[in-house]
């Protein structure tokens, strides 16, 4: 007695169809399941034996082999405890096999029989609809999820008995249906406005002038100055996401299971702010079996590194990567595994140890030498990859009492994206170039030529000034993106200035 059921598996953020063929014979009852099964997939035959006598289906005392293919690739999770149970009932007639290629099945069984859900759903839905598939058999609560992948029936269905009834003909069970552009329209909501900081006025300016030209930012100041106020807000001026963004955000998301309860998209930029004690593995993402990390969570949103000299050096180092080229590569001795990283990265900092280096207000109690200790902990190649730096001091009592309401996030996204779109089109016939920040030497050569007063302005800031060599192209790329902000096709010799006042931290004698 043989039966085959279609499944399917995460690998990565993407998806593979996985053949479930249940082989029954006569001899001494055993469960056996192959196919490179982890701890939760051999575990399932457990389940699978309870769930199928509790919900009144008559388990057959034989010989169970159970293959999942291909059996090359490990597989873990127990989304095939649907699939393993449906096939076992249909290679003892229970089941009408009619149905059974039509659909892929997933699910968690419980002991009595109803379905949990499951990670991953997006994914598979997506890689389901591009097989060219009917539909797939999901549980209720991943059914939103599932509707999310165009052209592909969704049919939610709460046990193990609902499941059977509709591979046996019960129409009772419809599909799931879900308005795609409805759901992205819906939720794409930011609780967090720009207006509700007080004062900053010119952090708030080189907050829009990083989020218009896609460029990295450090905010230093001491504490309760606003930076992790400013930084939260961020992801609500940057453009608002496309739908085909919006799918790739939710679809890491979805696999790393940290979708809210009967969210199906993730409509707006992601923000993610670890701990300063987070592990290289937890930024970049990996594990025995890897997982994505917060790098990749970040994707087409916002990395916030709060207190950043505070993390360890080599969590800051493995940054480097994903800042270059936009992506992660996990490499184990089974599999190597890439995820997407095309994030932004805001951080913070104290001016020292203390915090009040430049507080007016409170004396600073530390040494030269120690504060240079501090700013040393950021090395040279990482603060090479960000290309503004803000200083932002402690909040005046009157701008903190005042009644004046700031500019609203909208106004400045409508702005920002305004000045995305130049980009964009000025970049058309680059691919993967799509702002000012990612600009290589060749590009900024071509779109970033200054006059002469721009030239002098440069040669006063590298000799006189004292910054460094690295900031040149940095300073070119920000004044791009302040021209553009300004709808100049020519980057003017203000547009310079302002840009040379966003590298404060890289002057010789203080990193």
């Amino acid at each position: 007695m043989l039966s085959k059921v279609l499944s399917a598996a995460v690998v990565g953020i993407d998806a593979y169809i996985v053949k479930v063929e249940a082989h029954l014979e006569g001899k001494l009852p055993r469960f056996t399941t192959v196919g490179l099964p982890e701890g939760a997939v051999r575990e399932s035959k457990e389940r699978v034996q309870a769930a199928v006598k509790n919900s009144g289906f008559r388990f057959p005392v034989k010989l169970i082999t159970i293959n999942l293919a291909p059996a090359d690739v490990r597989k873990e999770g127990a989304a095939f405890d649907l699939p393993i149970a449906v096939g076992i009932l249909a290679a003892v007639g229970q089941v009408d096999d009619s149905r059974l290629q039509d659909y892929v099945i997933l699910g968690e069984l419980s002991l009595d029989g109803s379905l949990r859900p499951i990670h991953g759903i997006l994914p598979i839905a997506v890689q389901v609809a591009k097989e060219k598939i009917r539909g797939v058999i999901v549980p209720t609560e991943n059914a939103k999820e599932a509707a999310m992948a165009r052209d592909l029936e969704v049919i939610p269905v709460s046990s193990l008995i609902e499941a059977v009834g509709f591979l046996n003909g019960d129409d009772s069970i419809s599909a799931f249906h879900a308005d795609l552009k409805e759901v992205f329209s819906s939720q794409r909501f930011y609780h967090l406005d720009f207006r509700d900081v007080k004062g900053q006025e010119h952090v708030k300016r080189a907050l829009e002038v990083a989020a218009a030209g896609g460029h990295n930012i450090i905010m230093v100041g001491p504490p309760g100055s606003g930076k992790t106020m400013l930084a939260k807000r961020l992801p609500a001026i940057l453009p608002d996401l496309s739908l085909e963004e919006a799918l790739d955000t939710t679809k890491i998301h979805s696999v790393a299971g940290l979708l809210a309860e009967n969210e199906a998209l993730i409509a707006t930029r992601p923000f993610r702010s670890p701990h300063h004690t987070i592990s290289d593995a937890g930024l970049i993402g990996g594990g025995t079996i890897p997982r994505p990390g917060e790098v990749s969570l970040a994707h087409n949103g916002v990395l916030f590194l709060d207190e950043l000299p505070e993390f360890k050096k080599n969590v800051l180092e493995v940054l480097r990567q994903p800042l270059e080229d936009g992506k992660v590569t996990i490499s184990r001795a089974m599999l190597s595994l890439t995820y997407p990283a095309e994030f932004m990265l805001a951080s913070a900092m104290n001016p020292c140890p203390c915090g009040y280096y430049t507080d007016p207000n409170r004396e600073c109690s530390c040494t030269i030498p120690q504060i240079q200790r501090y700013r040393s902990r950021i090395s040279g190649p990482l603060l090479d990859r960000i290309d503004i730096h803000i200083e932002v001091p402690a909040v005046k009592y009157k701008e903190l009492s005042g009644d004046s309401i700031g500019e609203s996030s909208a106004n400045i996204r409508e702005r920002v994206e305004e000045t995305r779109q130049r980009q964009i089109a000025r970049f058309k016939g680059h691919p993967g170039l799509f702002c000012n920040a990612r600009m290589e030497p060749k590009e900024i050569r071509k779109y970033c030529r200054v006059d002469s007063q721009g030239h002098e302005l440069l040669k006063m800031a590298i000799t006189k000034l004292g910054l460094s060599a690295r900031a040149y192209d940095r300073i070119l790329k920000v004044s791009r993106t302040i021209a553009d902000l300004e709808k100049s096709e020519h980057i003017k010799p203000e547009h310079v200035s302002e840009a040379i006042q966003y590298r404060s931290l890289d002057r010789k004698g203080i990193l």
